[in-house]
């Protein structure tokens, strides 16, 4: 496949502060001159074939990593803000997108903020009593600032991956076998004394800092168990490269940096339980089968998928995939995607989409040939997984983990072995939501599209009671 026109220029002068080279030595090292690689980090030249190879061939650095990531996601997002019938009448064409997001990411962000408190300040108005502030309807939530600092990261931290995966070096954790090792080292290095016990109010965990006792709950799966251990290391062993990123992501409430807190508390459990080069390693020689990853690092599927959504390290990248979480109304309280596939940030997940199904087929791993409305089509899993712990009058919520990848990739998965991968027949339509997909014919559509005009036929009636024109 020919390679179109890449304006890298961000990316380029990224990789150059990187490596602590002036524009000289970065050109010398590309066999380039210092104004042609001037003008590419300033965006007047795209790079050339040569140019990109030798990228690859000297720093590590894949094509697609060159030409996708961050840019992808921003631009889907600023895409479907543009969508919106506020902005009737002015219709972005993908090169106006692509020379924002690549020359003027901030402004970028900045205008899907704005869209965000509209649309938030819309549909709350629309539902909820006028004595409620007006104020609070445009703010973000502590939630939405929380999950999009994740979303352009690339739910990839680097320095708080590294010092997970050395701990774990130190530790010999990343075998299976790591409640022994985690209660040791929670014991010799920080003083506490790890207990099994049943806990009120449905507690996993619950730690006494004057006592320094940690108390798990009894009837919490091993896996659980092993994770709130790790927590707990990691809300000691890392608390001040927390605090730090923390301060750098400029969270505009407390609410959102305490979120933020727990969000980078999870991820360097996760990262010191599934260590990255151990993980992925594992997981190309399994070919990424969840039951045998999780059997091997004694872990939930729920912590090995979200786990292979974060193999985002520049110059060992894994497959780049979508994961999500949907609870039985369909919510998505999980996302994140390396793959071209993007989460409506608005609305439900497309009814077609094979995750909804998982409810109806606990324990099984369904498998989904599908295909969105830009043509891209994709491999998607959908498995139920069954959350809580205690007896039969427990509360157990159940949701369904999403994962996937763009059908180019779809070898590196055992799922795919006897699949039809070639016969476009066998791909089921799927969109990101009704809200601003675009098939016309589909009999689950929920609302219309956006920016669309509806034609209604009082003598003629199928399942949709319009048309789409």
């Amino acid at each position: 496949m020919a390679i179109g026109k890449l304006y890298i220029g961000r990316k380029v002068r990224e990789l150059r502060d990187a490596a602590r080279a002036t524009q000289a030595q970065f050109a010398d090292r590309l066999g380039i001159s210092t104004s042609y690689l001037n003008q590419i980090e300033n965006n007047q030249r795209p790079v050339s074939a040569a140019v990109l190879l030798a990228l690859a061939e000297k720093f590590g650095i894949s094509l697609a990593e060159l030409s996708s990531g961050e840019g992808d996601r921003l631009l889907s997002a600023l895409s479907e803000a543009l969508s919106d019938p506020l902005f009737d009448g002015y219709h972005a064409s993908l090169a106006d997108l692509k020379l924002v997001t690549q020359n003027a990411p901030g402004l970028a962000h900045a205008l899907i903020t704005a869209h965000q408190a509209y649309r938030r300040s819309s549909e709350q108005l629309a539902s909820m009593d006028d004595r409620l502030g007006r104020a609070a309807l445009t703010e973000a939530t502590p939630y939405d600032e929380v999950r999009d600092y994740f979303h352009f990261v690339d739910n990839y931290l680097h320095d708080l991956d590294v010092a997970a995966e050395t701990l774990a070096g130190e530790l010999g954790l990343g075998g299976g076998e790591n409640h022994a090792a985690l209660q040791h080292h929670l014991g010799t290095r920080f003083g506490i004394v790890v207990e099994r016990a049943v806990l009120a109010d449905d507690l996993i965990r619950s730690f006494n800092p004057a006592t320094r006792r940690l108390l798990l709950n009894a009837y919490a799966t091993p896996a659980t168990r092993d994770f709130q251990m790790a927590l707990q290391i990691a809300q000691l062993h890392a608390t001040d490269m927390i605090e730090r990123m923390v301060r750098e992501a400029g969270f505009r409430t407390a609410e959102a940096a305490d979120i933020c807190r727990i969000g980078l508390q999870n991820y360097f459990a996760g990262a010191l339980l599934l260590p990255y080069e151990n993980f992925l390693k594992r997981a190309r020689a399994l070919r990424h089968d969840l039951d045998l990853l999780a059997a091997h690092f004694g872990a939930s599927l729920e912590q090995v998928c979200h786990r292979l959504s974060t193999l985002q390290r520049p110059g060992q990248k894994g497959v780049p995939i979508f994961f999500a979480r949907v609870d039985r109304a369909g919510n998505i309280t999980k996302r994140h995607s390396a793959a071209k596939l993007q989460f409506a940030r608005f609305g439900a997940a497309c009814p077609l989409w094979n995750v909804h199904q998982a409810f109806e087929m606990p324990g099984r791993i369904i498998r989904q040939l599908a295909e969105t409305p830009d043509g891209v089509r994709y491999l998607c899993l959908a498995t139920q997984i069954t959350k809580g712990s205690g007896g039969f009058r427990a509360v157990q919520p159940r949701y369904a983990l999403a994962l996937g990848c763009e059908i180019s990739d779809a070898g590196s998965f055992v799922y795919a072995d006897d699949l039809d991968l070639d016969n476009r027949a066998a791909f089921e339509p799927i969109g990101i939501s009704c809200r601003i997909c675009e098939r016309h014919t589909c009999p689950q559509r929920a609302m219309p599209p956006l920016k669309s005009r509806l034609a209604v036929d009082h003598d003629n009636r199928s399942i949709i009671p319009y048309r789409i024109v």
